[in-house]
């Protein structure tokens, strides 16, 4: 990190409630398709549990790449293909 801007952390706890909420709906659109072979349907409490533990590291993640951008775009970089 160049020392600019945001850190993952703070772009991480930022970011969280988006991730989190978008992993429950993936969650519950997972069970949809899993109850297709039987399976049960996930209520919306596991959903958002789930989502939670989930966007955990996923938003993680997501902010260590978003820093990265951040990097490459204050070094001047425009190397499309890195």
């Amino acid at each position: 990190m160049t020392g600019g801007g945001w850190s993952t952390p703070k772009i991480t706890l930022v970011l969280y409630p988006f991730g989190a909420g978008a992993a429950a709906v993936n969650v519950f659109f997972a069970s949809l398709i899993f109850s297709w072979m039987g399976g049960p349907i996930a209520s919306a409490a596991w959903s958002i549990g789930l989502g939670c533990l989930i966007g955990i590291p996923a938003t993680w993640y997501f902010a260590r790449h978003i820093r990265h951008l951040m990097d490459r775009a204050e070094a001047g970089g425009t190397d499309a293909g890195a």
